[in-house]
């Protein structure tokens, strides 16, 4: 039985050690498997932070989004028991171990640390001969300079994480004795930010990393080009559901500009895609130079920028912002 310090004080012999082991292991064809090893469970906890293990059942785990398949192949594991790691981290499986759940609240709660101890397991992996085809440095983080960076964090307000915490069912949460409040709300609070990670990478993945209001894109070469473009939902993370707040279709990616004005209410998209500006700010920019250069036709596209793949948001959430937070009559479009 391993304890929390093995995870998250893990030092980088027994990691080597660890990734020998693996690397010398068989695949299990039938029986149990051998336990989850510190280094992979801390890898599973990784890429949590890219993939919702949620999204797939066991009919459909062969369909896992990387990294999960390539963690298998290392592991002599099916994507079946990544993703049942996976759920066992986040406590949305009942067998999870506590330790286990300790440790995800400290790292998810604590993305630094977090950060820290994938860096000793990725050049572990190294010293031992696991290149790059092997192990993809998936998260980004190989060089000490590199940040991990939970995107789309500066839309959740701490008051709505708890208010939203505080009024969820917590499922079977409530039903573990074994854990303190303290490690529930961390487990909890750590879902909702990861969940908001994972739903910005989506979106801006599917609008190909560009403003789909101006076209403006940036490299995704290092964290701070990263805070060029901004992943944020159409209608509001605090007044969504849960699914919505998950929903890469609730979302738009955006320049910070056009982003600050959206939420505004000083542009916003019709059922049609159409790009509508408050006629306020369309008079402006037929008078003001500066004005124009952000809110005129161009920069401003007349329809939404969106890859020919993208699936478009869905228009139940476009007629939540107009009504909400645009608050006017839509403008005939020009022809």
């Amino acid at each position: 039985m391993h304890a929390v310090d093995d995870y998250l004080a893990i030092r980088p012999a027994d990691a080597r050690a660890q990734w020998r082991s693996i690397l010398a292991r068989s695949p299990v064809t039938s029986g149990r498997q051998v336990p989850f090893t510190p280094v992979e469970t801390l890898a599973c906890l990784a890429a949590s932070l890219l993939v919702n293990h949620r999204r797939y059942g066991g009919s459909t785990a062969h369909r896992a989004a990387e990294p999960v398949p390539t963690l298998a192949r290392l592991f002599s594991r099916p994507n079946s028991s990544v993703l049942a790691k996976m759920a066992n981290l986040d406590g949305s499986r009942r067998n999870g171990a506590r330790h286990e759940l300790e440790v995800s609240a400290e790292l998810l709660g604590t993305p630094g640390r977090l950060a820290i101890v994938y860096r000793i397991l990725l050049l572990a992996a190294r010293d031992v001969g696991l290149g790059p085809d092997a192990l993809p440095d998936f998260l980004d983080l190989g060089s000490e300079d590199a940040e991990l960076l939970l995107m789309g964090q500066d839309e959740l307000a701490t008051v709505d994480i708890e208010n939203a915490v505080r009024s969820s069912s917590r499922d079977w949460l409530d039903t573990r004795l074994d854990l303190d409040d303290r490690i529930t709300e961390r487990l909890l609070m750590a879902a909702a930010r990861v969940g908001q990670h994972r739903f910005a990478n989506e979106v801006l993945r599917a609008h190909g990393h560009r403003c789909v209001f101006c076209g403006l894109a940036v490299s995704t070469a290092g964290g701070r080009a990263k805070r060029m473009l901004i992943a944020s939902h159409i209608k509001p993370w605090r007044v969504s559901t849960n699914a919505e707040r998950l929903d890469p279709r609730n979302g738009l990616t955006a320049c910070p500009t056009h982003d600050a004005a959206f939420d505004s209410g000083l542009i916003t998209v019709n059922g049609g895609l159409h790009v509508h500006v408050k006629r306020s700010l369309q008079a402006a920019a037929e008078t003001d130079p500066a004005t124009r250069a952000v809110f005129g036709r161009p920069p401003l596209a007349n329809c939404l920028l969106l890859l020919p793949t993208a699936a478009p948001p869905r228009e139940r959430y476009l007629t939540w912002h107009h009504q909400n937070i645009y608050r006017e009559a839509l403008a005939k479009p020009s022809s």
